[in-house]
């Protein structure tokens, strides 16, 4: 096998589901223009970083000197079917990646574990640089140019096989390996994500206004929901699935199999009396491992009232 096979090899061996490269070049200038439009036109809300380090999200090089090869691989996050959990009292549903352990370390470490077999077959002069989210880098249309799959209407990365829930993350590194092609497929005519977004969030024109994305306001927002996009928000207390769920290539993919990815089956719905009486030691130790913590209690608690009002009224 060449070097390239071996890496694409160990990284399924180590319960990646999907592993291809690319060179370190900048993406694509279609994908920098409709990143830069996107930005100036106010439809990233109060994610101020997302502007910041513009040049080291755009090109892979610049956030490792002498970077030629990009590893992208991927993880399956669909949950099995479950029941929601018996319960008398009002829930909050919570999105499919947050049911999991946090997805950051668990994937790095592994990308780490990764790293240490390339410098055992390829040398050790190489250097790394492991990416997961947090790393400012277009993640997206990295993967996309690595063969794993195609940016959807939804705005997610889409594998035909796992669909779009999935999980990337990255290597960059000083050495150059051979690249894997773009993969052809596309959304064709299908709009189903688009007509399964509560809030127009996605439009028919392509465009993405994270001000109205309900996994936006229940995850990054801080402030007060206005009124309309709080009944809208329904009984969705920590991110949205709707438009990944409404894919088609969603619907057939297979779930989750990697058995070292820890799903908390009582995560697929919270308690929402339990959430409006957490103290922060509380939360914090509940929450210590999973994404949820990224919204913060304060947050939690106004989606927490948020769903039990629109509970209520429904009611």
């Amino acid at each position: 096998m060449t070097l390239s096979q071996d890496i694409k090899h160990k990284a399924i061996e180590l319960g990646f589901d999907l592993v291809g490269i690319t060179d370190a070049s900048p993406i694509d200038s279609r994908h920098i223009e409709r990143l830069n439009i996107w930005l100036q036109s106010g439809c990233a809300g109060q994610m101020s970083y997302m502007s910041r380090n513009f040049e080291k999200r755009t090109h892979p090089a610049k956030l490792l000197d002498n970077a030629q090869s990009v590893i992208c691989v991927a993880l399956n996050y669909k949950p099995p079917k479950q029941k929601p959990n018996d319960t008398t009292t009002p829930t909050g549903k919570v999105a499919s990646y947050a049911q999991y352990e946090d997805y950051h370390p668990f994937i790095k470490e592994r990308l780490r574990i990764l790293t240490e077999f390339i410098c055992s077959i390829g040398g050790q002069e190489h250097k790394f640089k492991i990416c997961v989210d947090s790393v400012p880098l277009a993640e997206r249309s990295l993967a996309a140019r690595a063969g794993l799959g195609f940016i959807g209407k939804n705005h997610m990365l889409i594998n035909p096989t796992f669909g779009p829930q999935i999980f990337l993350g990255e290597i960059i590194t000083t050495l150059k390996l051979s690249t894997d092609k773009p993969i052809t497929d596309n959304c064709s005519d299908c709009d189903k994500c688009i007509q399964a977004c509560p809030t127009q969030a996605l439009m028919p024109n392509g465009k993405f206004d994270a001000n109205k994305c309900i996994s936006y306001l229940t995850i990054e927002y801080d402030g007060s929901i206005t009124s309309e996009l709080a009944q809208k928000t329904a009984d969705l207390i920590f991110g949205c699935d709707k438009c990944v769920l409404a894919c088609p290539y969603q619907t057939n993919a297979p779930a989750c199999k990697n058995k070292l990815f820890k799903l908390y089956n009582n995560r697929l719905n919270l308690n929402l009396n339990w959430i409006l009486n957490l103290t922060q030691q509380e939360f914090d130790t509940e929450f210590a491992d999973s994404t949820i913590k990224r919204s913060g209690l304060e947050r939690l608690k106004r989606n927490a009232q948020i769903c039990l009002d629109n509970i209520n009224s429904s009611s």
